[in-house]
């Protein structure tokens, strides 16, 4: 599991005027996943997309696509991401009452189910349903917003969930959002992630290809 290496640029930092051109680009680049940050202006300060986005985006890459739900009650939602054609679909422990119950419903309908969690939330949180998911999402910046900068704090986190991983022998893939650069990636790829959420670095860059085949480059290297 720890060698498994995958990048996932967020579109929240795209250009939604030619989307189809800037998936195209970090196609082009490398990427291995499409992230996709689903927010209701609620659970988190800010507005963005929802099922008709995804799947516009389905019509454009083969490529998998991840989403995920910063939003109030996800299990309302679901069905509707799930038509609309993801891959994987990650609800937040922070605001889902029946955690366990929406993770399993998730993968009754054949997708992969992660669960996130918040900087101030410890991964002890997660301990009873890290048995029944398929990826853990640790966000080390505040969700909201796209540009910030990495929570330090952070990179302990990932490595106590990673070592709680390889110690109860589970198989979820550990995935980090928020702030990842070409000079923290390979702490964070030491610390025992997995898959990589790159938004502002990958698509505020001139030429996104060439950054994507950067960054993919730095993964094959830890």
């Amino acid at each position: 599991m720890k060698n498994i290496k995958l990048l996932a640029p967020s579109i929240l930092s795209a250009d939604f005027s030619n989307l189809s051109q800037q998936i195209r680009y970090v196609e082009l680049g490398g990427a291995d996943i499409i992230h996709c940050d689903v927010m209701d202006g609620r659970f988190v300060p800010n507005l963005t997309f929802g099922p008709l986005i995804i799947n516009a985006i389905k019509k454009v890459t083969n490529l998998p696509i991840d989403a995920h739900l910063m939003v109030e009650n996800p299990e309302n939602m679901i069905d509707n991401f799930i038509e609309a054609g993801v891959n994987y679909l990650t609800v937040h422990q922070e605001a889902t009452v029946h955690l366990h119950r929406t993770i399993n419903y998730i993968k009754s309908k054949g997708v992969k189910a992660g669960v996130s969690i918040n900087p101030a939330t410890p991964v002890n949180m997660l301990k009873e349903i890290l048995e029944d998911v398929d990826l853990v999402l640790i966000m080390s910046v505040n969700p909201g917003f796209g540009g910030q900068k990495f929570i330090p704090g952070s990179i302990r986190k990932i490595k106590e969930l990673s070592e709680m991983r390889e110690a109860m022998g589970y198989n979820f893939l550990i995935e980090v959002d928020g702030g990842i650069t070409k000079e923290n990636i390979k702490e964070i790829s030491e610390a025992g992630c997995n898959v990589f959420v790159v938004g502002w670095s990958i698509f505020g860059n001139d030429n996104k290809t060439a950054v994507t085949t950067e960054f993919k480059n730095l993964l094959l290297q830890n």
